[in-house]
């Protein structure tokens, strides 16, 4: 066993090696830039009724866009991309036309009994016979012909894509699945898809597959194959063939449109290790107004993240101002179309101002101005959960908590970084762009609570002396990491590169 005395001496040497600027500046001065006042002038505006829930390629998104360029530029940070602060590229907008889904005789509502999850493009209304094979395991499939079939799925817990890609591969006509249990969490989804329905579903743009995919509640898939649920799910562990097959009569047809949107980034120029660059980022779109014509402002989610990056940017702005730029230079990043499914930073990720190769972190900030479930009416709530840092590099959690300890002492809550993590928080904001490329990361984030993604989510609920307490811990780890002598080395192998 190695000896705490030991241990003690790794991590002094490790961080013995600042450089001799940056020891010379004191980081505390400019952690105290980031403040309860700044942080809520932000954040009243972003979060107003005027920018309208901020929905991506949206008139709220392009206000937002224009507000942070502004901003960046008065601290004087440069504009990367040729200049400009802006990442412009296009989307393309499905907008469903028609998805139609009967099983038997009962004609089924979308976005009330079902949404739809997939692809397709029909010219006419298809009919299968629907089979129930609960689990996708091989020895299930030998069970079970699908061939031709819709495929009835018990995927809870599952990843989308690794059980749509097996099935379909089996010469499945579509799949109808259940991924939830519960008819609430199910209700809240459905709401979701209902309130984006009008607007299309943005995505990259890609050819059609003929690949329908409708997912259920837990109780409506009982309902349709008229087993109760408890012995539906027994049935989808091992005995699929005991289910009944019923017959189903589906259709989809869709329109495409573009969609126009950006990222918005600016730049700071280290020093003698300005070629590796330090990522700083958030979502600053949301999911806009609702179905019932509500304003979902996202104070919460993203908003306390992209005023943090804000305030952490002007926070390095001041420090080069003072003669104390950053070693490594830091790019600022607010991406859009976050919950349209990460696809700013993707967008990023695949077409980086920098290359990746030369960036050394990502920090990514996703909702860090409310207190959650688990914290409520607890003593101390001074807490941040933290997500992947231990994931790729054996010093980041180290470097990390060597900050909040000299810094900051919040409580650093790691119960949402296991692998088996059922949430996937892991998977579900823009720091995953960056780890599936091998790039070190920590995802800052408080967790859910009632008002997540809904009109509920406003700037008087927010908690920002405890967001300003995280902004500045993200900043002291930030200031470390872009001047310390050596990079996080990436010395563990990715096993969550698959969504």
């Amino acid at each position: 066993m190695v000896s705490k005395k030991c241990v003690f001496g790794c991590v002094i040497a490790l961080f013995m090696s600042l450089s001799a600027q940056a020891q010379l500046a004191d980081p505390v001065k400019y952690a105290g830039t980031i403040q309860v006042a700044d942080l809520e002038r932000h954040l009243t505006y972003l979060a107003s009724d005027e920018l309208e829930g901020r929905d991506t390629g949206e008139k709220g998104q392009k206000l937002a866009a224009e507000y942070l360029r502004k901003f960046y530029q008065s601290l004087g940070l440069q504009g990367p991309v040729n200049g400009d602060y802006f990442q412009k590229f296009q989307l393309s907008s499905i907008l469903w036309t028609e998805v139609n889904l009967q099983i038997g005789r009962k004609k089924l509502t979308e976005n009330v009994d079902f949404v739809f999850m997939g692809d397709g493009d029909m010219k006419k209304a298809a009919k299968a016979d629907l089979v129930f094979l609960g689990i996708a395991t091989d020895e299930n499939l030998a069970k079970v012909d699908v061939n031709g079939k819709l495929v009835g799925l018990w995927a809870i817990g599952e990843r989308a894509g690794s059980f749509a890609d097996k099935i379909m591969s089996k010469g499945a006509a579509g799949i109808v699945v259940v991924t939830m249990e519960g008819q609430a969490n199910f209700d809240r989804m459905a709401n979701r898809f209902k309130s984006l329905a009008g607007r299309g579903r943005l995505g990259f743009d890609k050819p059609t597959e003929q690949r329908p995919i409708f997912m259920v509640s837990s109780e409506k898939m009982a309902e349709i194959f008229e087993t109760p649920v408890e012995e539906l799910k027994e049935a989808a562990k091992g005995n699929p063939e005991s289910i009944k097959a019923q017959k189903a009569t589906y259709r989809v047809t869709k329109k495409k449109n573009w969609v126009d949107t950006e990222n918005v980034m600016a730049f700071i120029e280290g020093t003698d290790k300005k070629e590796e660059v330090l990522v700083i980022s958030s979502h600053y779109d949301h999911v806009g107004i609702n179905s019932d014509g509500q304003i979902n402002n996202g104070a919460d989610d993203d908003g306390s993240g992209t005023v943090s990056v804000m305030e952490i940017a002007e926070a390095f702005a001041l420090a080069a101002k003072d003669g104390f730029k950053p070693r490594r230079s830091v790019l600022f990043l607010n991406v859009t179309g976050e919950e349209k499914g990460l696809l700013g930073s993707e967008y990023y990720a695949e077409n980086p101002i920098f290359p990746l190769e030369n960036t050394v972190n990502n920090l990514n900030i996703d909702m860090v101005g409310r207190i959650d479930y688990e914290y409520e009416g607890k003593e101390n709530q001074d807490y941040v959960y933290v997500i992947g840092s231990e994931m790729l590099s054996s010093q980041l959690k180290v470097i990390s908590e060597y900050n909040n300890i000299t810094y900051s002492n919040l409580i650093l809550d790691y119960r949402y970084d296991a692998e088996d993590d059922p949430n996937r928080f892991y998977y579900r904001s823009d720091h995953y762009n960056f780890a599936k490329h091998n790039i070190p990361v920590i995802f800052y984030f408080n967790g859910v609570h009632d008002d997540y993604h809904q009109p509920t989510d406003t700037v008087d609920k927010i908690e920002f002396e405890l967001m300003e307490k995280r902004a500045r811990l993200i900043f002291h780890t930030a200031w470390d990491l872009a001047n310390r002598e050596h990079r996080t080395p990436v010395d563990r192998v990715n096993t969550r590169t698959d969504r």
